[in-house]
């Protein structure tokens, strides 16, 4: 039995062996793995910042594929760009793939789809709309583009033909053309020679990026200038993308063996049994990007405009302007006029002048906790992840300002407790002793200073007197304190 024993102790033993080490040689090995990122709603910075993050760090450590999952109406122009520049100079293969089923990658989502090396879409999605328009407005009912010989829609009339002689010369082929004003186009007005600078800027744009991956670069020019869209079978069919997949194991299984150019070379996928592993935004990133809604900015611009306006009809209020300029920062930045680099400056600079506000004119703490909580997020997010400053300093230095703060704040309460310190006003309520009395009148010393002084009752020098009141030149005084028994019996001077 002990044999036995033994016998089924060893063989648990090497059975645990078996199921351990195999586990931590497969977590332990850092092979293929695939990044998934996701783009869920508008184009914002705060997602731009964080697509841009994680394609250079996936690029930078050699991982086998990069997917974008895109679910988005569009965006701002800036934030497609700096997505596009890391999608571009990403060592590692990136594809788009436009998903769940229902989802759309519109306008600025488009040109993120051209620029990936792989780009995928699942059934029952669509794609294009890809025309710039301003921020806060659509595009102008007159295409720029269009001939300008028709006033609203009526041609002009065509001169008649005149005959043409036998023995009349034959134009000359070589001859140059005509002079400037034989075929008269009028030049474009402001607005419309504006409008068709991004149009055609933007047709360039996304044309270069479908030449790079071999993509209908026509339809791409037609989905700028026209707003054509297109489901995915039909984007299949036009060459906008490469593949329908119903989801991402279906779109790993058919990119397998597929080979794309990166920066780095051609690369050839191997996409079978890859470690899947997503990145979220961080929770400071989803914050920025609630801020960058558009919906969001209004409001906060709204904000901005009425806080700045009660202030300016009401100086000194302080919290409302303090408020609107907060909210014109974070409308600026959501409209991407404000840098993200330069926003953590900008809170550190309102805080400072919240705090100098604090100090000139007190608000009682309010101000000055305010300027100090946006200073201490904009140390917070000034330098990047890994040049982050540490907490722990951030609070060792807003508790030393806080300190000399609180100070300057008893101070100013104490200074306010106390009377006035010059005028009659001030003198009321002193206290003083008698230095020479007859009857009911006589001169007291208060503060150094001998005044005149009456009183209703009669006093002895050395007696102590409070201030009542003022008339002219004379005080109105009264004893403070009556002798106490022991002082009746003491000797007085002769």
């Amino acid at each position: 039995m002990r044999i036995w024993f033994f016998l089924a102790g060893m063989l648990g033993f090497l059975c645990g062996l078996g199921a351990v080490y195999p586990a931590k040689a497969q977590s332990a090995d850092p092979t293929r793995e695939a990044v998934i990122l996701k783009i869920d709603g508008p184009v914002t910075p705060a997602n731009a910042q964080y697509l841009a993050r994680e394609i250079g760090e996936a690029s930078a450590a050699k991982k086998e594929l990069i997917v974008i999952e895109i679910d988005t109406p569009g965006g701002l122009v800036d934030s497609m760009k700096t997505i596009i520049k890391a999608v571009l100079a990403s060592e590692t293969p990136v594809a788009t793939y436009v998903s769940p089923q229902g989802a759309r990658s519109a306008s600025a989502g488009l040109y993120i789809m051209y620029a990936a090396h792989i780009s995928a879409m699942a059934p029952n999605t669509n794609t294009g709309a890809a025309t710039p328009v301003e921020l806060g407005g659509a595009p102008g009912e007159e295409n720029p583009f269009e001939e300008k010989g028709k006033n609203r829609g009526e041609e002009k009339p065509s001169a008649p033909a005149e005959p043409v002689s036998e023995n009349a010369p034959k134009p000359d082929e070589n001859a140059a053309p005509a002079a400037e004003g034989t075929d008269k186009t009028p030049p474009l007005a402001n607005s419309d020679a504006m409008r068709a600078k991004v149009i055609n800027d933007s047709v360039a744009y996304i044309r270069a990026l479908a030449e790079e991956h071999g993509r209908n670069a026509d339809w791409a020019e037609k989905a700028v200038r026209e707003a054509a869209s297109v489901t995915s079978r039909q984007a299949l069919e036009l060459g906008v993308i490469d593949l329908i997949a119903d989801d991402l194991d279906d779109l790993l299984k058919q990119i397998d063996g597929r080979t794309v150019a990166t920066v780095a070379g051609e690369k050839t996928l191997q996409t079978q049994n890859l470690l899947i592993e997503r990145v979220e935004p961080t929770l400071i990133e989803r914050i920025l990007g609630f801020i960058a809604n558009p919906n969001v900015a209004v409001i906060l611009m709204s904000l901005a405009t009425t806080g700045i306006i009660i202030e300016m009809w009401n100086p000194g209020s302080i919290f409302p302007g303090a408020v609107g300029v907060i909210c014109l920062l974070l409308g600026l930045y959501a409209l991407q006029v404000l840098p993200y680099n330069w926003l953590p400056l900008a809170l550190m600079g309102v805080g400072a002048v919240l705090i100098a506000v604090e100090a000139y004119s007190p608000t009682f703490g309010l101000a000055g906790l305010s300027g100090l909580g946006l200073i201490g997020v904009g140390m917070y997010f000034l330098f990047p992840d890994e040049f982050r400053v540490s907490p722990s300093v951030i609070g060792v230095l807003l508790a030393m300002v806080g300190a000399l703060l609180a100070i300057i704040l008893v101070a100013v309460v104490g200074s306010r407790s106390h009377g006035p310190m010059i005028g009659g006003e001030a003198i009321r309520r002193r206290e003083g002793v008698v230095d020479d009395w007859d009857g009911k009148e006589g001169w007291v010393i208060i503060e150094g200073e001998r005044w005149r002084a009456r009183s209703d009752r009669p006093l002895r020098p050395g007696d102590k007197i409070k201030v009542v009141e003022i008339d002219g030149l004379v005080l109105v005084v009264k004893q403070a304190k009556g002798p106490s028994l022991l002082e009746a019996f003491a000797p007085r001077a002769a």
